[in-house]
């Protein structure tokens, strides 16, 4: 008997980072009699309801799906009681698990996690490597327990972060290396074979949600810093600021050896526009304006003069929420 066929895997999971997760357990072989997933949330510009990624995969599998707003209750565990599932793989779900849950699957729940634990536990470990300046992140597959991202692991894989890598480049080669370790990890359960170990207690650190307020850029802090950021918020929430009055957001930029008054423009061509930090400069090269799509700084300079001088400030009321 293949490894696939001996499991029964319920999947919960929400986004593309998830949805990569459950094809991979789908093409496998392994049997999925239901996967959870969020509710359908506003999207788009006319704000309709629209189902996750993880949902569409499922419903075109022909699989179950429920999207309960929490797991507390038993009606609300009532669906994945029912399919009694031998382990509950979770990816970017979005929901807390209880213990109830927990212990439901025979063999427990495995969560992918996008870091090498224990560094950067929580919501936001693709934002939140880069951000800081990491050289390295990757992929945990973990036994869930009732703490945050605290359960054993089973298996660890190293991916390097490369000097442009932002979130959606990372997050696009981290996803389908957790899909990949998610079935080698299932099937090695299948077979009795997977072990775990516990986290070490050195090197704990904390991955907490992006919130759209941290977005803006503050031109007082170093320009490295600020680089790292403006990766790290790309493609969301986008760092953002203010140039000569007008709200923008800031797509690309790299670190230049210029100096001045933070905030003031040092010069602005088809190269970038440069801008003076509290350490060193940053050289702007893609820029988008409320309304607009994303430019490259010579064609964002063709619409929008800028010039040596002018100032480029902390984020505007609402600069943040644009397309």
């Amino acid at each position: 008997m293949r490894p696939a066929a001996a499991l029964r895997v319920a999947f919960a999971g929400t986004p593309e980072f998830a949805a990569a997760a459950l094809r991979a357990i789908l093409e496998a072989g392994f049997a999925v009699p239901l996967v959870l997933t969020q509710p359908d949330r506003p999207a788009g510009r006319g704000m309709k309801l629209t189902p996750s990624p993880v949902k569409q995969l499922a419903l075109a599998h022909g699989i179950a799906v429920d999207q309960p707003e929490r797991l507390r209750s038993e009606e609300q565990r009532a669906a994945l009681a029912a399919c009694a599932p031998d382990v509950l793989v979770v990816a970017a779900y979005g929901l807390i698990l209880p213990r109830a849950v927990l212990e439901l699957p025979r063999l427990g729940c495995v969560n992918i996690h996008a870091s090498l634990l224990p560094r950067w536990r929580g919501a936001a470990p693709i934002h939140r490597a880069i951000e800081a300046g990491d050289a390295q992140t990757g992929i945990t597959i973990m036994q869930m327990d009732e703490g945050l991202d605290t359960g054993p692991m089973l298996m660890r894989q190293a991916v390097p972060i490369a000097s442009d890598d932002t979130s959606g480049s990372l997050h696009d080669r981290l996803a389908p290396l957790g899909a990949r370790m998610i079935v080698e990890a299932l099937e090695a359960l299948a077979r009795g074979t997977l072990t775990a170990t516990a986290q070490p207690e050195a090197g704990v650190t904390y991955a907490a949600k992006i919130g759209r307020d941290e977005a803006t850029i503050d031109w007082q802090r170093p320009a490295e810093v600020i680089a790292r950021a403006v990766r790290a918020f790309n493609p969301f929430p986008g760092a953002v600021a203010s140039l000569t009055g007008h709200p923008l957001k800031v797509w690309r930029a790299q670190v230049v050896a210029a100096q001045g008054v933070p905030g003031t423009v040092l010069a602005a061509d088809a190269g970038g526009v440069v801008v003076a930090c509290g350490e060193a400069a940053l050289r702007l090269l893609e820029l988008q304006r409320p309304g607009s799509r994303r430019l490259p700084a010579g064609e964002f300079l063709r619409g929008f003069p800028v010039i040596p001088g002018d100032r480029c400030d902390s984020a505007l009321p609402g600069a943040s929420r644009q397309d």
